[in-house]
């Protein structure tokens, strides 16, 4: 029996541009290739750095272009070693992995369906020492594909001006959007003075070529570009004059479309078998993104769930693994095709189902 990956969060092969960026890279040797095979600055190819700067409408000294979003994740880390930070619970394990290396505490504070609570985020802030900074993911959540809602936004950034607070706004997902308008993102709302703004080109264009970016507020610029050039001395410069040239040539928002429409088929289909095949459990409705946050019924543990679920040739990750409860699971869509997720939920569901069987 073949295995349905649910816990595969990433993009669907043909969601990958890829004869195009074999063009891409190509032309961007030929065209540049003393500079992209050579050592040059820690802060990214220039260009990409121009282009991203103009679209953020910031200086491109602010911008920070990195080996994947990531690695930006572990410069401030590393810049806040020791620190206090708060998260949202549930929150992608990874940087909370990076965050425990370096032995920065983490207060997580809780979400619903409109995203953090920020009354619980007011509480965290007036109690104990105050954090380094706050992250979050505000849009199409990772796990949970929850988005934080506009007027929480707002309220969010009023928060952190009254209390002088950083905040790291990690957007990978936002752009992969399915329906609904797309809400302010912090960055622009709070004007980027305390608001470091992270994404990726990983999911609008492809992970393997790994082109992250920060856009920094003035105080982070110098520290973080100094923690780069001391780790890699210089990013992949090839991988990000590929994307430049990908960009350069206008395909961004095209290639955009199809992967959107590629992803909420999928989106759907889950959607549609959760309906059918789970009526008695919860899950998030997300507009766009990667995933699905599942509460199973009547207090079921989704660990031990999983260990029955991989003989049965279905996989996923349990919540718990994110901070969230033992009854919670991330469903990731955007790695299999509508069909196989039509049969992954209806073998998920008959686990669900067995106990009451017996």
């Amino acid at each position: 029996m073949e295995t349905i990956s649910f816990a595969r969060g990433v993009p669907a092969p043909e969601c990958l541009p890829v004869e195009e960026l074999a063009d891409c890279a190509r032309v961007a040797l030929e065209r540049d290739g003393a500079t992209v095979l050579s050592y040059g600055s820690a802060a990214g190819y220039g260009p990409l750095r121009n282009w991203i700067a103009e679209r953020h409408r910031v200086d491109p000294a602010r911008v920070l272009v990195t080996n994947g979003s990531l690695q930006g994740m572990v410069f401030l880390a590393e810049r806040f070693a020791g620190e206090r930070v708060v998260v949202e619970a549930p929150t992608y394990d990874r940087p909370l992995k990076i965050l425990s290396a370096r032995s920065v505490e983490t207060v997580a504070v809780d979400m619903d369906d409109e995203g953090l609570d920020l009354d619980a985020l007011a509480e965290a802030l007036d109690s104990g020492r105050k954090p380094s900074f706050l992250y979050t993911i505000p849009t199409f959540q990772n796990p949970s594909g929850r988005t934080l809602s506009e007027e929480r936004r707002h309220r969010l950034v009023e928060l952190v001006r009254e209390h002088e607070l950083l905040v790291l706004e990690d957007d990978p997902y936002g752009l992969v959007r399915f329906e609904g308008e797309a809400p302010h993102t912090l960055f622009d709302l709070e004007g980027g003075t305390r608001v470091a703004y992270s994404s990726s080109f990983s999911k609008t264009i492809a992970p393997g070529l790994r082109v992250g970016y920060f856009v920094l507020p003035q105080v982070l610029e110098q520290d973080l570009e100094a923690l780069a050039t001391s780790t890699y001395i210089t990013p992949v410069l090839l991988g990000q004059a590929t994307v430049f040239e990908f960009l350069r040539r206008g395909n961004f928002e095209p290639n955009l479309e199809r992967v959107a429409t590629l992803l909420r088929a999928r989106r759907d289909a889950m959607l549609e078998a959760l309906e059918r095949e789970l009526p008695d459990a919860r899950w998030s409705r997300p507009q766009g993104g990667y995933f699905i946050w599942l509460e199973l019924p009547g207090g079921g543990d989704a660990a031990k769930l999983l260990e029955r679920a991989a003989s049965a040739g279905v996989t996923f990750v349990p919540g718990a693994d994110f901070g969230g409860a033992p009854n919670t699971a991330r469903l990731a869509f955007s790695f299999v095709s509508p069909d196989e997720i039509r049969e992954g939920v209806r073998r998920l569901a008959a686990l669900v189902r067995e106990p009451l069987q017996v």
